[in-house]
Order: structure tokens, then C-alpha cells, then sequence
């Protein structure tokens, strides 16, 4: 039987399953003994402000690994990987934090597939399906970077255009445009 396909590192948290800003099961939540942060220490390892935190946890990107009962938030490594990997995509590859949104979800369902393949209790049928799933997701990853790759690509054919044309006005003696 083949092994399931890797896919790109998940810098995303590992611990508590299910619901946005979250990555597959691997803990319960941050490791016994782990340090949280406060919202504005967090903030500045991660090189973010504060705003920026709250607002990626607005909307599904980041759940902080705990809040307290008055309502502060705690953050821990794993939630500071996650913005770095937030950031990461915002400026390797360009994504708007909706696009953001989609590949962290995928790459989060990847990495509970992952969990449930190696299980030892999932049966040959159930991989099968992961494996389908598996795909799926990949493809429509791969599909999210093609499409900015092409609107990129045009971009820069565009700016060819521009240059080539101020060169030949130049080569020429003309005025450049206004």
C-alpha cells in the first residue's frame, strides 16, 4: 500500500481538532508547562501588532490556545508559528487573507488525514478515501497558487509591454508618455 502523499510543511498548530484557526489533533492543547503569551508579547515575537492578532482571530485565521476568564488572550508557539505562516503566505506568494484562509484550512484537513492514515485502526477502505481526499485538497491548493501565479505572470507581461515600449520611444528620440 502507498504511503500517504506529503504535502508542504503544516506550520500550524497541533492541538485541539475542528473549527477555523485550528490544526489537526496531536495534543490537547499547549504542551504542560508551556509559557503563554499575553496579546501584546505575542504580538511583537511574531512581528504583528496586537490589531492584527485580534483580526486574524476575527475571522478564522488564528484561535489563541487559551483565554482567560476574564477574557484576555494567551498565545502559545504553535499559535506564533501560525502567524508566522500567515505571513508567509501573504508575502512569498502574495495571498489575501481569504485565499490565506483557504489554504490553512486545507493544509489543517491535511494534516488530521495524515493523523487518521496512520492510525492504526483505519481500515484499507477508509485510506483509500483519505487518500482521495487527500488529492482533492492538493489539487485545489495547487489550483489557488496557478491562479495568482497566472494573474502574476500577466502582470509582468504587461510590464514588458510598457518597457518595450518606452525603449523603443527612447531608441526612437520620442517623448516619453505622460
Amino acid at each position: 500500500m502507498s504511503a500517504v502523499p506529503s504535502s508542504p510543511p503544516v506550520a500550524a498548530p497541533a492541538r485541539a481538532a475542528g473549527g477555523p484557526g485550528r490544526a489537526a489533533p496531536t495534543a490537547a492543547g499547549p504542551a504542560a508547562g508551556e509559557r503563554l503569551l499575553g496579546i501584546s508579547e505575542a504580538a511583537a515575537r511574531a512581528g504583528v501588532s496586537a490589531r492584527a492578532l485580534r483580526y486574524y482571530q476575527q475571522i478564522g485565521l488564528l484561535v489563541p490556545a487559551r483565554t482567560t476568564p476574564g477574557g484576555m488572550r494567551r498565545y502559545s508557539a504553535d499559535d506564533l508559528t501560525r502567524v508566522a505562516r500567515i505571513r508567509e503566505l501573504q508575502a512569498l506568494l502574495g495571498l489575501n487573507l481569504e485565499e490565506i484562509a483557504l489554504v490553512l484550512r486545507n493544509e489543517d484537513r491535511l494534516a488530521e488525514i495524515r493523523l487518521t492514515y496512520r492510525d492504526e485502526r483505519t481500515s484499507d477502505a477508509e485510506r483509500r478515501a483519505l487518500l482521495r481526499e487527500c488529492l482533492a485538497l492538493q489539487q485545489d491548493l495547487r489550483g489557488t497558487v496557478q491562479a495568482k501565479r497566472d494573474a502574476l505572470t500577466g502582470f509582468l507581461a504587461d510590464l514588458d509591454g510598457r518597457i518595450s515600449k518606452a525603449q523603443g520611444l527612447l531608441a526612437a528620440g520620442g517623448a516619453p508618455p505622460d
